[in-house]
């Protein structure tokens, strides 16, 4: 087929898919059948025609991806990989990667596709091992653990990471190492196995040492360290991480990671927010790289936590939680940070009431926080228990009675340490008196 002709049909398509894509899409479909039948004829490895077809083909494939992603059509999405296997299997193997790459991240505009997308990720797994494409296989394979992870499929995850670290490290492949461990780290992490989680990271950390960490790597290694510091309450050396992601990811905005920059930012808001030091987060917004963050619903969201934490205002708390429940409530690390907050922050509450008295109603205690009367007295049992206060909860009656703290009385220690040094001195006469005898 005369090269013109390829060229012509694809510039047709280009300027109908914006006005008429279904026509557009016909086009697409007769170039890729048309370069495929054209390459099967032309057997020349150098030839100036199969080249264009195939620059031709790449190009419709994309187009493709591109018109079935904006119109959130998921299965179309999914044929068209399927379509480029026989453009794959005619060009570099470094250049179709890249563009099952490509055509993998449209996924990621279609709603509720990655079940879908799983499945096309399974398919092409098993294609890439059947044509040797060990790779494209491994990149593939790493790209469904980060999906297993984000559906929460831990354990199959695990025995995919398994499989894919004993061939990698096999091949002594790095780069792909140190996203693999990150992601073993990250997965580790949902199972809230943290010291595996850690010592995942630790190896992530020596593979990228004896390479050329990319930016965007770098960031992400960094993310989990401050992730897993916080975790241990450490929010101190949590804030330094995530403050060096923010600043990594915000200085490539210009290369696509602009909008990740958000994440580092408001992890960090939630790092001074859980040092008790809210009134930092205005001051934090104040610099020149977070300006352009600032008045965003999801940075507004912390700064409402951080206004109902220095006010030690429960019912404020409450309202931001449900006001932002989206930006709040998604992200898995800021959920349970905030939701030990909330347990604090209702401590405080409950204590700054109950302390006055000596006597007082259940009843009155969860009308002042605004709370539940079980819920009220479930968590004035824990903290009971937890000996945060001296207390007995009398159910009967529907009161709490709040006792002094008892004086500690060594009476008791003082009298076992004496029986002890007792029984010493007399097994030490019993060994005399034997050795005499």
């Amino acid at each position: 087929m005369p090269e013109s002709s390829t060229t012509k049909l694809l510039e047709e398509a280009q300027s109908l898919q914006p006005t008429d894509p279904k026509r557009a899409e016909g086009i697409y479909h007769q170039i890729l059948k048309q370069s495929s039948d054209a390459n099967k004829k032309q057997t020349d490895e150098f030839n100036p025609e199969k080249e264009q077809n195939l620059r031709n083909q790449e190009v419709a494939l994309v187009k493709l991806g591109e018109l079935y992603r904006d119109g959130r059509d998921a299965k179309g999405l999914a044929q068209v990989i399927l379509l480029s296997r026989s453009f794959m299997s005619s060009t570099a193997k470094a250049k179709t990667a890249k563009l099952i790459r490509t055509l993998l991240d449209f996924f990621n505009s279609i709603p509720n596709s990655k079940d879908t997308q799983m499945r096309v990720l399974q398919e092409n797994i098993e294609w890439a091992r059947s044509e040797k494409r060990i790779f494209l296989k491994h990149s593939l394979e790493t790209r469904l653990v980060a999906l297993q992870l984000e559906t929460r499929q831990f354990r199959q995850a695990l025995a995919l990471i398994d499989t894919l670290l004993t061939e990698l490290k096999r091949l002594d492949d790095k780069m792909m190492l140190t996203e693999v461990h990150l992601l073993e780290s990250r997965v580790y992490r949902g199972t809230a196995n943290f010291p595996k989680s850690k010592a995942a990271l630790t190896s992530a950390r020596t593979a990228a040492n004896s390479i050329y960490c990319p930016p965007h790597l770098q960031a992400q290694l960094d993310l989990q360290s401050g992730i897993l510091h916080a975790e241990d309450k450490d929010y101190t050396t949590a804030y330094s991480y995530f403050f060096e992601t923010f600043e990594n990811l915000s200085s490539h905005e210009e290369g696509g990671e602009g909008g990740k920059a958000l994440i580092p930012l408001k992890y960090m808001l939630l790092c001074k927010i859980m040092l008790n030091l809210p009134e930092d987060v205005t001051s934090l917004l104040s610099i020149k790289l977070a300006l352009k963050y600032a008045q965003l619903r999801d940075v507004e969201s912390m700064r409402a936590i951080a206004r109902a934490h220095q006010g030690r205002n429960l019912a404020e708390f409450e309202k931001a939680l449900r006001d932002y429940k989206d930006e709040l409530s998604l992200d898995e690390t800021i959920r349970s940070h905030l939701a030990a907050l909330y347990d604090t922050l209702l401590e405080q509450n409950l204590l700054r009431i109950v302390e006055p008295y000596s006597v007082v109603d259940v009843e009155y205690v969860a009308v002042q926080v605004g709370q539940g009367r079980q819920a009220v007295e479930l968590k004035l049992s824990q903290m009971i228990l937890d000996k945060v206060f001296h207390g007995v909860l009398d159910q009967g009656r529907g009161c709490l009675l709040v006792f002094d703290e008892p004086e500690g009385d060594g009476t008791y220690e003082s009298a076992i340490q004496t029986i002890s040094e007792v029984g010493k001195v007399v097994d030490s006469l019993y060994a005399k008196a034997t050795k005499i005898a």
